[in-house]
């Protein structure tokens, strides 16, 4: 099994007000089921689009194998700079 960080919406959908959990998770986990780690959030709708990771985290999960997904590795690179 593979380890995969990823976007996560919580609860139920509504139109208009997305809100995702970076999470850690293995690959065969279905997106609405359980999760290994919480290590950030993001938040497009509104003003200012909030995106918020912990970087000791997702550098250590990194390391232990974890792949981004190609969302949350276009993140992660945008608040680099």
């Amino acid at each position: 099994m593979a380890t995969v960080i990823r976007l996560r919406r919580p609860g139920k959908s509504s139109k208009k007000r997305h809100k995702y959990r970076v999470v850690v998770c293995d690959d065969s986990v279905d997106s609405k089921g359980k999760f290994i780690d919480e290590i950030g959030q993001y938040n497009p709708t509104g003003k200012e689009i909030v995106f918020k990771i912990d970087k000791t985290k997702y550098t250590s999960w990194i390391k232990k194998g974890a792949k981004p997904s190609d969302t949350v590795k276009s993140l992660v690179k945008k608040t680099k700079s």
